[in-house]
């Protein structure tokens, strides 16, 4: 596990996703996946921030449409995703942001802060 000197001292780490620039911002997060120890996997998803309330935590509405075999016709439909939020992305509402899936942070969490868009 790294430390908060090796984490100053290099800046930010490889998590692995190509299309995602690092943040400009340092912090001290173990939590963060750019400078703590957090890794990511899984799915990566894009939504709109509709609350910024709690602390580290944002809550992600993101919209997709569903085929419903039946009728042959899309409907539109929406969730919520309940993401942490790291010190140096800091993402406020109505931020777009990008979403990693990640081991589960508490009861609600599982997604991460990944960029801003």
């Amino acid at each position: 596990m790294r430390t908060k000197k090796q984490i100053e001292k290099q800046g930010y780490r490889n998590i692995g996703l190509p299309d995602v620039t690092p943040p400009k911002n340092n912090c001290l997060d173990i939590k963060c996946p750019w400078h703590g120890v957090l890794p990511v996997r899984g799915r990566v998803l894009l939504g709109k921030v509709v609350k910024s309330k709690s602390q580290k935590t944002v809550v992600v509405e993101r919209d997709y449409n569903l085929f419903i075999k039946k009728y042959e016709r899309f409907e539109r439909r929406k969730s919520k995703i309940f993401a942490y939020n790291p010190q140096c992305i800091n993402a406020k509402e109505g931020d777009i942001v990008k979403i990693a899936e990640c081991r589960p942070l508490s009861k609600t969490k599982s997604f991460v802060v990944v960029c801003k868009l």
